[in-house]
This record gives C-alpha cells, sequence and structure tokens, in this order.
C-alpha cells in the first residue's frame, strides 16, 4: 500500500513533469540562462527562503517533540548557511554579488508563493505547515538529480555546482519530512488528508509559477518606482 506521501507524488506528477521541462529548468541544464533570468531569480530566492525560515520557525511552535523541533532548526541554520552557494553559482555565472541582489520587493508570484506558506503555517497545524513546505525540497532534489544523470556536467558547466548541490540530496530533508507527514496522518481523517493534499498540490503550482516568475523577469503590472517613492 502506497504511503500518503507517495499517493501526493503521483496526484503530482502532471505538475513535477511540468517543472522538469520549464525553460527555466532546460537553461540550467544547457548552460543558457541569461545573466537578467539569474539576477531576478536570486532577488526573489532570497526573500522566499527568508520566508521560509520564518514558517520552519512557526512549525517549531506547533511541535511537541524535540526531535521534530530539532529537524525543523537544522534547516534554519541549513538556508542561512548552505543554500546560499547555489545562489553564488547564479551570481558567479550573471558577474554579480549575492549582496547586490537581496532586500528587494517580491514579484506577483514569489509573494503569492510566501503568502500561501504564512497564511498556512498561522492558521494550520504541524502537518499543514509540512505538506506546504515539502513540495520547495522534494522538487529542487528531483532537478538536480535528473540534470546530473542527464548532462553528467563536469567542472566547465556554468551551473555545475548548482546540479550536484541539489542533485546529491537525494536521501536528505525531502525524506525526513515526507516521514514525518507520513507519520502524522495516520490517526487523521479523509477530509484533513485531503486539505493537506491541496495544500501540498498548491504548493507544487507555485514552484512551477516561481520558475516561470524568474524566466520571464516577472514584475507587477504597474509598478511603482524609487523616484515616486521619494
Amino acid at each position: 500500500m502506497a504511503s500518503f506521501t507517495e499517493e501526493l507524488r503521483r496526484t503530482a506528477d502532471p505538475i513535477f513533469a511540468a517543472i522538469f521541462a520549464h525553460p527555466f529548468v532546460r537553461g540550467i541544464a544547457e548552460g543558457t540562462l541569461a545573466k537578467e533570468q539569474l539576477i531576478h531569480y536570486v532577488k526573489q530566492d532570497f526573500e522566499y527562503l527568508n520566508a521560509f525560515i520564518r514558517v520552519y520557525g512557526i512549525a517549531i511552535s506547533k511541535c511537541d517533540h524535540r526531535a521534530a523541533m530539532a529537524l525543523f532548526n537544522e534547516q534554519i541554520s541549513f538556508i542561512l548557511d548552505s543554500e546560499t552557494h547555489p545562489h553564488q553559482n547564479f551570481c558567479d555565472v550573471a558577474g554579480v554579488t549575492y549582496e547586490e541582489l537581496q532586500g528587494f520587493p517580491l514579484a506577483p508570484s514569489a509573494n503569492h508563493y510566501v503568502n500561501h506558506m504564512l497564511t498556512v503555517a498561522h492558521a494550520g497545524t504541524r502537518e499543514d505547515i509540512v505538506a506546504a513546505l515539502l513540495p520547495c525540497p522534494w522538487t529542487y532534489t528531483e532537478i538536480g538529480r535528473r540534470l546530473l544523470e542527464e548532462v553528467k556536467p563536469d567542472s566547465s558547466h556554468p551551473f555545475y555546482d548548482w546540479m550536484h548541490f541539489y542533485g546529491e540530496r537525494e536521501s536528505g530533508i525531502t525524506m525526513q519530512l515526507r516521514g514525518l507527514l507520513d507519520e502524522w496522518v495516520e490517526s487523521l481523517p479523509v477530509v484533513r488528508k485531503r486539505r493537506l493534499e491541496e495544500h501540498f498540490l498548491t504548493s507544487c503550482q507555485l514552484e512551477y509559477l516561481f520558475w516561470d516568475m524568474a524566466y520571464t523577469l516577472e514584475d507587477w503590472p504597474a509598478p511603482v518606482t524609487e523616484a515616486l517613492r521619494a
């Protein structure tokens, strides 16, 4: 019998397939992304990961046992100390410093994703939070693994570090979060499981939109310029 998270992955397979085929992901594989696309991605992902840290903090406050608290705390440290490396890879290729790309407003799709996660975190339970968080590490792990298998990059590939960073984390946080969610849903009624599925699928769709936002340089339809703010 399939586990709850195996069922989630099967349901979300069309979204995962669309993500794998997205031109930004293909651009990573082919090393063809434009400087502006890399910069837009890093600007948005820096702020998105700040929100991810806050969501992990809220998750800690809703846990009863230290094992889960420790896991979420480790992930906060991972984002702060380690997940800067793939950003640095993009910055190096774009010819900019990481510090230059911090503190920018969220584009529409990134704003939607952040608000989705924070709403689930504040209004939901620990399992709601994990269901909403899980697509991020899961999709990146699968993207990285697939690109390593397909491209077999050597050190001359511009995104060698990015692919190895995510592709070599196959048994990491994704499996740990899946284990927690599978354990926590065992006693839940069907209606609660369907709600968790909604959170998961929404985050999967927003993962796709995040890639699309970066590729198209998405911005608000009537952005406010710095001159108008002054």
